[in-house]
């Protein structure tokens, strides 16, 4: 599973013209689930983004994670994150899960930042959308999830 998390004062997602999701401070998570993934890693991904700490403390040093700000989370799923473009100038997609896995753990993630007690706001599941943002910083993280169980510490 991989992850681009960017720290936003704002970011919102529209399909068709009409905002689907929408948070104020926060991180806008980009996920993409691969082959393989499960939910030890949607679980390990959810915790590593909710305890992150990476908004200013009253020195300006990254030292709060998003419930000590009141922050929540905008999660999109990002198919072409699973894209591999070493090979010629078309991406490869052959390591990106089945749409119906890839759903099932994309909810699966945004459930478990719930139950970690951040609000959780998400785009439309495979639907064209538009994602607007101000990232605060900037700051900006690409985070990929162990793939063996052992290795989610």
């Amino acid at each position: 599973m991989k992850a681009v998390i960017q720290r936003v004062k704002q970011a919102q997602v529209r399909v068709e013209g009409k905002v689907v999701g929408e948070i104020d401070l926060g991180v806008l998570v980009l996920l993409g689930v691969e082959i393989g993934d499960s939910w030890p890693q949607a679980e390990w991904m959810a915790e590593k983004i909710v305890n992150l700490r990476i908004f200013p403390d009253q020195e300006g040093k990254m030292n709060l994670a998003l419930a000590e700000v009141g922050g929540g989370v905008l999660a999109v799923s990002q198919f072409t994150l699973a894209g591999n473009c070493a090979k010629g100038r078309r991406p490869s997609f052959d390591t990106a899960a089945a749409p119906e896995e890839a759903n099932r753990l994309y909810s699966y993630f945004m459930g478990k930042v719930w139950e970690l007690g951040v609000p959780v706001q998400s785009g439309i599941f495979q639907a064209d959308m538009e994602v607007s943002l101000v990232n605060d910083g900037p700051v900006t993280f690409i985070l990929e999830s162990p793939k063996k169980a052992g290795n989610l510490t």
